[in-house]
């Protein structure tokens, strides 16, 4: 058999559904093999770059392996960003390109590239592999290093000739498990009695404490302790419940400000967050100032980056907050649940701008919508404003910033999470970037609605350097394009709202109700400056 079947056969005993990329010459003998692979759908792309997106959406939500494939040359250059943004979210994607054969490497072969060097800082193994007989095993040990441990991306460059050798059939290697991370019973009973001891404090969470939210609302009322998110991080805790005092960092709010910077609680409890940049607003030292921390995390190089940390608990976060409730019950701190709140009424006026269009928007979709935010202006507005009606509801990629990578998270995401009501907020720049996936969704019958935020220009280009330079290029701007025009002619439902008078139920009825994706442009240049300032003001302290 062809080494490059025993790799597929592979991916099959792992339960893989999809592989993510496109077809060329380096990597038509995998393809090939698909014919006879029922089980696995190729997902072809129009960019490789949206092809690493969907790829990584898809391994977040369904909790398994991402895979995806790109030529020699260019096809791999184009997936390293989507890499890169795997690294930063801990996410399992089996990135496969192709090769020269092996012994055209050095001739100046068409598409040659020395790939695997370009990938080991944004990987957690890369390796290109010249004998067929290693192909299966070292594909087999990426995979175990993608899934254990931090789980992350790993890539494997093949070469033409490698994968078309025969081989004897190998034995199938077991696909790999991961083993839950859970600090020693000491340092969790240790923990506890700091937590217990402590006269009050507060929970700051990231997007690590995905899958383990119920364990973490619990231990925050174990405790009566308000909880702060990331940006990251919303979409977790619900508008209702009463503990929740918002977002802190990037377009954060006014109450969790008040209280890190002004608030008297002794101890912070960090779950899941590695307290980068866009999450404490800059490396604010009043997250930490005359307090206790404690940081709990799969990924031990985040303790003592930046801020020191009292008792490090190097875990999982659902088993290592399911057993510091377990110790807290045993020390006498019990639950006590508390009354949901009625979630504040979006304070919607006849004002045609972002905020306005967003809320309503949103009063229009199901409540369980999940929305994959892109990098833009309108980011901010939604990380502010945008109400949170049903867990994991928002995919927000503030902390690596890949314009455009939301337009294919959202048809990962989708793949991942069939049932799941999906949407994309995405804006021009973005859609320019990777738009036509719109032909990717409309291929394969994957009902996505992608909102797009059309001002012609880049807006938070425009308005960073507004608020930090004082003037912004006129190149920072375009000719208006009509983005819903550009949906007809591809075939995809489509409607554009120029006024708020446009949101109405019979405009908006035939992409609520699609099939298949659908578009939705929103033709607005709001000038109001958005809730981005503290981000403006860091970039501003350079150069003084």
């Amino acid at each position: 058999m062809k080494s490059v079947r025993a790799v597929l056969d592979y991916l099959v005993a792992g339960e893989v559904s999809y592989i993510f990329g496109i077809p060329a010459g380096s990597v038509n003998a995998f393809f090939d093999e698909l014919y006879d692979t029922p089980s696995i759908t190729p997902i072809v792309t129009k960019h490789e770059g949206a092809a690493s997106y969907m790829a990584a959406a898809y391994a977040k939500y369904s909790n398994s392996l991402g895979v995806c494939i790109g030529s020699s040359g260019p096809g791999g250059t184009n997936l390293v960003t989507g890499a890169a943004n795997a690294m930063r979210e801990h996410l399992p994607v089996l990135f496969l390109t192709g090769a020269v054969p092996v012994d055209t490497v050095g001739l100046n072969a068409s598409q040659e590239l020395h790939a695997d060097p370009l990938y080991h800082s944004v990987t957690k193994y890369s390796q290109r592999v010249d004998r067929a007989e290693d192909l299966l095993p070292e594909i087999h040990k990426a995979v175990e290093i993608a899934m254990t441990g931090v789980p992350g991306p790993v890539h494997i460059a093949m070469p033409i000739d490698v994968q078309l050798t025969d081989i004897l059939e190998p034995a199938i290697p077991t696909f790999p498990q991961r083993t839950p991370l859970l600090p020693t019973d000491e340092i969790v009973l240790e923990t506890a009695k700091t937590l217990a001891s402590s006269e009050s404090g507060f929970l700051f969470v990231g997007q690590g404490i995905r899958g383990a939210v119920d364990d973490v609302i619990e231990l925050a009322e174990t405790l009566n302790w308000p909880i702060v998110t990331s940006p990251q991080a919303k979409g977790f805790i619900p508008d209702h419940h009463p503990l929740k005092r918002g977002i802190f960092g990037f377009a954060g709010h006014e109450e969790a400000s008040d209280l890190i910077n002004h608030g008297k609680e002794e101890t912070v409890l960090v779950l899941g967050s590695s307290l980068g940049e866009t999450a404490t607003n800059n490396w604010n030292p009043n997250i930490t100032k005359n307090r206790t921390l404690i940081q709990v995390d799969y990924d031990a190089t985040v303790f003592n980056r930046k801020y020191p940390v009292d008792q490090p608990l190097h875990g999982d976060i659902d088993v290592t907050v399911s057993s510091l409730i377990t110790a807290l019950n045993g020390l006498g701190v019990k639950r006590a649940p508390l009354p949901a709140i009625d979630p504040a009424v979006p304070g919607i006026t006849e004002e045609y701008n972002s905020q306005n269009v967003l809320w309503s928007l949103q009063e229009k979709l199901p409540a369980d919508t999940r929305y994959t935010i892109d990098i833009g202006e309108f980011m901010a507005y939604v990380v502010h404003y945008m109400g949170v009606k049903s867990e994991d509801s928002f995919d927000i990629n503030v902390h690596f910033g890949a314009m455009g990578s939301g337009i294919g998270s959202a048809i990962g995401a989708k793949l991942a999470d069939p049932e799941r009501p999906t949407v994309s907020i995405t804006g021009d720049g973005c859609f320019f970037m990777h738009g036509m996936e719109l032909l990717t969704a409309k291929e394969y019958d994957i009902p996505v609605l992608f909102i797009v935020m059309n001002n012609s220009r880049l807006g938070m280009v425009h308005h960073g350097h507004t608020l930090q330079y004082k003037r912004a290029h006129e190149r920072f701007g375009q000719q208006e394009v009509n983005i819903s025009q550009m949906a007809a002619s591809l075939g995809v439902p489509n409607a554009r709202i120029e006024s708020m008078e446009d949101l109405n139920d019979e405009n908006l009825s035939a992409i609520l109700n699609a099939d298949g994706p659908a578009v939705l442009e929103v033709a607005l240049v709001d000038d109001n400056v958005p809730p981005m300032g503290d981000r403006v003001k860091f970039l501003s302290s350079f150069g003084k």
